[in-house]
């Protein structure tokens, strides 16, 4: 059974309504990312930062999987898939995906601010003054701006063992998504679905661009190029 690798950002679940990060401007509200994202900004203004975490939250808990999900899911049966997304929502677990790999961290789970090993499955709102087991502050399940990527390191790993690479959602030129691209073996086939490609046809050795949003350009990827 061949290994696909799915790389995926988040044009991958804006169908499902799931918002950008950031707007056009740079900013939340008024507010610059760096204050909602970043360590220096949740020590500065944690409640702030815990309110923008709770807000998507609760817009997480109102979406659904797309037929991309759903679709990338049922390949399942066909190959040995794995999943490494930027995304921190649960939208490819919702639609039966059983291997995924969260680069940035997860939405719906906690953990300590003090004890990164403690770490909890969370729905409802954080609030000062919720505490771990040990007493520290919880702080959303997040790699913010400035903070290592733990799973970068298996990240890498899985790459590397693909028979095909499929990108979704996710510029070809921005970490961590390019620094993968380096380590799939030589001549890898390699597929890239965005509306808009930031890449040429010869920016990869076995490139093939597909200029459409998530929803449509999987469909085409499954009956164009991995039917048989």
């Amino acid at each position: 059974m061949k290994k696909i690798v799915i790389l995926t950002g988040a044009g991958m679940s804006a169908e499902s309504g799931i918002k950008t990060f950031r707007d056009a401007d740079g900013l939340w509200e008024g507010h610059d990312v760096m204050e909602v994202a970043s360590p220096q900004g949740f020590a500065g203004n944690p409640e702030l930062v815990l309110d923008f975490y709770n807000q998507r939250r609760r817009q997480l808990l109102n979406v659904k999987p797309n037929s991309a999900h759903i679709a990338l899911a049922d390949l399942e049966t066909l190959f040995d898939i794995t999943i490494v997304t930027q995304n921190v929502d649960d939208l490819h677990e919702r639609a039966g995906s059983n291997n995924v790999l969260h680069l940035h961290g997860e939405l719906l789970k906690v953990r300590s601010t003090l004890n990164s090993n403690l770490v909890y499955n969370r729905t409802k709102d954080i609030n000062l003054g919720d505490t771990c087991e040990e007493g520290s502050q919880l702080r959303p399940h997040i790699v913010w701006f400035g903070e290592e990527v733990p799973m970068l390191e298996k990240a890498i790993e899985i790459t590397a063992t693909a028979d095909i690479l499929i990108i979704v959602g996710t510029s070809m030129q921005v970490y961590p998504a390019a620094s993968l691209v380096n380590y799939i073996k030589h001549n890898t086939p390699i597929y890239f679905i965005d509306p808009k490609p930031s890449v040429s046809q010869h920016s990869f050795t076995n490139l093939t661009i597909i200029s459409e949003k998530a929803t449509i350009g999987v469909k085409v990827l499954i009956e164009n190029h991995l039917n048989g």
